[in-house]
């Protein structure tokens, strides 16, 4: 297995979920300034958006009582020099009239990834929020941490965070085509690369092994790093690699992968969505012309 090796990629890849547009002002403002803020007025798992040829995810303000609709609001970021936050609309329907609710994902490609970004890490922040609500240790109600994204117990101490769960995805070739399988749970047609979550104990390039070697029974080599995306449904982040086949036939485990096989440029499954790293792995291959023999 080769060390990370980053510079075999000439270009470091455009992360869509990565919300790198916002900066985080710590100590958070202790009250939610009444003017001079931007809203992502979040409900269950999706935004409440201004349609039109280009749909607004930001509302210049909190069209509730009190600014916190729910009782959950939080702290985003700063967008240059203007606070974001994230607000839970109620679920008896009450939206503001000019809006109406759009899932994230069916927001990609209509507006610009910065605020698709946002607009994801706002449902992410707001469930982390009522996740976080009761103290798992005691049972006390939590406070928010002004000089960290955090909770707190103010019972017994504990500090409870945001929660990410560290997956692995990984590209493998062999010769000059690639592998491709098919998990139950996809849409017709449709293959992508090996991917699994990290457990406890393990190392990246330990899980990207022990998951090819369960998912469809071969041994790898020249593990290189690839890049990362923060995954928002729910709180993943997908670590990527490529790797090359190194020994062994493909044996399906027929539980979370239901067929597999080596594919060619010419002839390629159904793939997935263009926001994907799974996808951007795919075409990283399907672009090069010197692949590894």
């Amino acid at each position: 297995m080769m060390p990370y090796d980053t510079s075999f990629y000439s270009q470091p890849r455009h992360a869509v979920y990565s919300v790198s547009s916002l900066t985080q002002h710590f100590p958070e403002p202790e009250n939610i300034p009444e003017t001079g803020a931007l809203w992502v007025l979040v409900m269950g798992n999706g935004v409440a958006i201004r349609e039109g040829q280009k749909p607004q995810v930001y509302a210049d303000a909190c069209p509730l009582p009190d600014g916190r609709a729910s009782g959950v609001a939080e702290y985003l970021g700063h967008r240059g020099t203007t606070p974001c936050y994230a607000a839970e609309l109620p679920d008896n329907g009450a939206i503001p009239d000019d809006r109406v609710i759009s899932g994230v994902r069916e927001l990609y490609g209509r507006i610009p990834d910065e605020e698709l970004a946002v607009a994801a890490y706002a449902v992410r922040m707001i469930a982390s929020a009522k996740a976080n609500r009761i103290c798992g240790r005691c049972g006390a109600k939590t406070q928010p941490v002004l000089f960290e994204r955090a909770k707190k117990c103010p019972e017994c101490g504990l500090v409870v965070y945001p929660r990410i769960s560290p997956a692995i995805i990984v590209r493998i070739t062999r010769n000059d085509k690639i592998l491709l399988a098919r998990s139950p749970g996809f849409p017709p047609e449709l293959h992508s690369v090996i991917a699994g979550f990290v457990e406890p104990g393990e190392t990246l390039e330990h899980a990207v092994c022990r998951e090819v070697r369960e998912e469809v029974g071969i041994e790898i080599r020249n593990l290189r790093y690839f890049a990362s995306e923060p995954w928002p449904f729910p709180d993943s982040l997908m670590i990527a690699f490529t790797a090359e086949h190194a020994n062994g036939e493909i044996k399906i485990d027929n539980n979370e992968i239901v067929s597999a096989g080596w594919f060619d440029r010419d002839n390629l499954p159904r793939l997935p969505a263009q926001m994907s790293i799974s996808r951007a792995l795919i075409d990283h291959w399907i672009k090069q012309e010197n692949f590894p023999r």
